[in-house]
């Protein structure tokens, strides 16, 4: 007699196991948590899980095989981060679910503080940059980058907004100050917001030279200091300089009056990694369906976008996200 031997789909299973496999481990588990709405290396993460590097590569390796981390390269190091789940593919329910409820776990204290070391030691790099290169800012920019590449994309996304007369205007980390009379020209009430001392020094010598009445320029950390809010919010080559740039875009969020809009100019994913040390980079640009997770994450609705494309092979994003006119319990 002849037995039939059942067909198993091996490669089927193997994925299955693989994804159960990744989440059978507190470790593993945690790393996941941690990387919620953040990227961090594996010196990072081995920093701050206080853990061996090749024990941290390890459950890197076993996360990835199951596609629930996905890794980026940012000049010599690679940065990981959550894959997104795929409900329609096999596993992406169970992916999605396993990610629902790893967002329930709390962190240890001692992780959430080497966290924010991490986060801190990102921002004093980045504040240092600003202060040491300000005399020759807009050449620095300009090795990317500069404001008349991008001017007249985020114009053109500005104007068809048809704000009203008395709306204002924010725009965070206003550099020297170069797209304030843009604003200006377009809102009743302008706040420029930045952190460093020595740009907002520039931004003021502008706006004394161009008579500059309706706006106002404030010394404080956008994310943890600002207490206003704004019916538009203008982010200029801004977030690749933020520690944490998913968290940075919640925050972001707060800063909208109901019914407001980001306007967020930034360069899309690129691999020139002389762009840290040259113009005080963190991050090499950004994916644009990132961008568009971390806003949605952040309560916003993705609006229009622009691409630009530059001749030094960069390429830069001008993207629109709007807070929703009922949400009225955002901060």
């Amino acid at each position: 007699m002849n037995l039939r031997v059942p067909s198993i789909r091996h490669d089927d299973c193997d994925e299955l196991s693989a994804l159960c496999k990744a989440g059978g481990d507190p470790l593993r588990l945690n790393v996941l948590r941690a990387l919620a709405n953040d990227s961090f290396g594996v010196l990072e993460l081995t920093h701050i899980f206080a853990t061996g590097q090749s024990g941290m590569s390890h459950h890197l390796k076993v996360l990835s095989q199951a596609r629930l981390v996905a890794t980026r390269r940012e000049g010599n190091a690679i940065f990981y981060r959550r894959a997104l789940p795929h409900t329609e593919q096999l596993g992406g329910r169970l992916h999605a679910a396993l990610l629902e409820e790893v967002d329930n776990l709390t962190l240890p204290a001692d992780v959430q503080a080497r966290i924010s070391a991490v986060h801190e030691q990102r921002a004093a790099a980045s504040q240092d940059f600003f202060s040491r290169i300000a005399e020759k800012f807009r050449a620095q920019q300009d090795l990317i980058a500069g404001l008349p590449q991008y001017r007249d994309s985020v114009l053109t996304l500005l104007d068809k907004l048809s704000f009203n007369p008395a709306a204002t205007a924010l725009e965070v980390g206003p550099g020297d100050g170069s797209f304030l009379p843009d604003l200006a020209r377009r809102f009743h009430q302008v706040t420029a917001l930045d952190n460093s001392p020595v740009m907002l020094e520039l931004a003021r010598q502008l706006c004394e030279r161009e008579s500059l009445n309706n706006v106002s320029l404030i010394l404080a950390d956008a994310l943890h200091d600002a207490q206003l809010q704004a019916d538009c919010v203008v982010v200029n080559m801004v977030l690749h300089h933020f520690a944490a740039p998913a968290e940075a875009l919640k925050q972001l969020a707060t800063l909208l009056q109901p019914g407001g809009s980001l306007l967020v100019t930034e360069l899309c994913s690129h691999n020139q990694a002389w762009a840290r040390e040259a113009c005080g980079d963190l991050w090499l640009g950004f994916e644009q369906d990132d961008l568009a997770h971390w806003a949605t994450a952040a309560g916003l609705v993705p609006g229009e976008s622009l691409y630009v494309g530059l001749r030094n092979g960069f390429q830069i994003q001008v993207r629109h996200f709007q807070r929703p006119t009922g949400d009225t319990h955002h901060r």
